[in-house]
């Protein structure tokens, strides 16, 4: 891939940066002993995933979706089929096998349940959450197997800021942070490499919200899609 990425690709999967190996020894930790704000069973459960189930729907009927994988999962907690969810438009729905009416493969490398590489390609790869917790010098060759797993389409949700909370060694979680027009540039420069796969990016960034007489922060939402770039039903405004 020839993104602009922060290190140069001396990294890959059967070789990753030894901070790779690092933080996922210490997500899986967390995973079975929590942490300082939430016990080990609300740990990286997958329930940030609940903002994005309608966004995905709507990718998953307009490309025909139907087989889906879910990179860097957590515990998937919205696959249980035990699990009632309400939707960003207020519906209450089943788990999301359901809800989408999908195949769902579940890729998490810190949470041994869900650790095994897929064996193969799903229609759609969606990943949330989850790049701006990546190591640096890792990233390439993770977007790399990101975009090469999926058939048909990619949806990733990125924060463009720092995490608001810290891992138990005092860092911030979100160890990669880039401006949301750094990311632009770097997922169009994967036309060339991945020229068959239609791609969703949700690129989440903090500003001051002016509607709030304390001025507090707020989460602004940009969107990048391609190729071509005209990927706008999500609703979100490509030039914020």
């Amino acid at each position: 891939m020839s993104s602009p990425a922060a290190e140069p690709a001396l990294t890959s999967r059967q070789n990753p940066s030894e901070r790779y190996s690092e933080l996922i020894g210490l997500y899986r930790k967390m995973h079975y002993e929590g942490s300082a704000v939430a016990s080990a069973e609300k740990t990286f459960n997958g329930a940030m995933l609940c903002t994005h189930v309608d966004s995905i729907k709507e990718i998953v009927e307009k490309d025909d979706i139907q087989t889906v994988l879910d990179y860097g999962c957590g515990k998937g907690i919205l696959y249980d089929p035990r699990v009632v969810i309400e939707t960003p438009s207020g519906r209450k729905v089943g788990n999301m096998r359901d809800y989408w009416g999908v195949d769902v493969t579940c890729y998490d490398p810190a949470y041994t349940p869900n650790s095994d590489l897929p064996t193969e390609q799903s229609d759609l790869v969606i990943c949330t959450d989850v790049i701006e917790h990546c190591p640096s010098e890792d990233i390439d060759w993770i977007i790399n197997e990101i975009f090469s797993y999926a058939k048909k389409s990619v949806f990733l949700a990125i924060a463009c800021y720092p995490a608001s909370k810290s891992l138990p060694n005092g860092e911030n979680p979100h160890c990669f942070v880039r401006p949301a027009l750094w990311w632009r540039e770097c997922f169009r420069a994967l036309k060339d490499a991945y020229p068959h796969l239609r791609y969703y990016i949700l690129l989440e960034s903090l500003g001051p919200d002016d509607e709030d007489p304390a001025h507090k922060m707020k989460i602004f939402s940009s969107f990048v899609g391609g190729p071509p770039f005209n990927y706008q039903f999500l609703g979100e405004n490509p030039d914020q």
